[in-house]
């Protein structure tokens, strides 16, 4: 109870800052970030992750388009220096490298900039993930998400759905599908020199 207490106010707290800037054109995004979940249905079962990273994102575009689809795009890379994978046989401990983060920032509505996200990138384990298959994996993403704009931060919370696969490295390759919850904090800065 006291923990969902404390996520409810950690969440809440940014809202009433004054808000941050948003995403905008030749802007960068830097942000450290959690999350976690558990498998679902399509490959490997009783299976859960946690993966904790730093991001750094670059605002490539203006805004495009009208209505709900107007927003920017943002190219990003993110570093996951703690990736944990509990699986039936064991729990593997990792790293990854997600070099192609393609974000597409919604047009900001008061304190929240809304956003959908494909990330694509590596996974390295100690032990084959999952079970008898291989230690070297890709992980496929998509998220939707928001940012939670502040005063100097901002928070983000995301729904993220990760297949990690081994694409055909090892003979086996079932797969493992999962959706996490994503928890971040970072800031936007403006265009170098503005």
């Amino acid at each position: 109870m006291r923990s969902s207490l404390l996520l409810f106010w950690l969440l809440l707290l940014p809202a009433f800052c004054i808000a941050q800037a948003a995403p905008e054109q030749g802007g960068r995004e830097v942000q450290i970030w959690m999350g976690g979940g558990h498998s679902v249905p399509g490959g490997k079962k009783n299976t859960g992750a946690f993966n904790a990273g730093l991001r750094y994102g670059w605002i490539l575009t203006g805004t495009h388009f009208t209505g709900f689809l107007r927003g920017r795009f943002e190219y990003a890379l993110d570093a996951v220096p703690v990736f944990l994978v509990f699986q039936p046989a064991n729990t593997a401990y990792g790293m990854g490298f997600d070099p192609l983060g393609l974000k597409w920032n919604f047009e900001r509505h008061g304190r929240f900039s809304p956003y959908l996200e494909i990330t694509g990138g590596t996974l390295f384990t100690n032990h084959n993930v999952p079970a008898g298959a291989n230690a070297v994996n890709f992980t496929d993403q998509a998220a939707l998400g928001t940012h939670i704009l502040g005063a100097k931060y901002n928070w983000s919370l995301e729904l993220r759905y990760m297949h990690i696969s081994n694409a055909g490295l090892a003979r086996l390759n079932p797969g493992i599908n999962t959706v996490q919850v994503r928890l971040g904090v970072g800031r936007f800065f403006g265009r170098p020199g503005s």
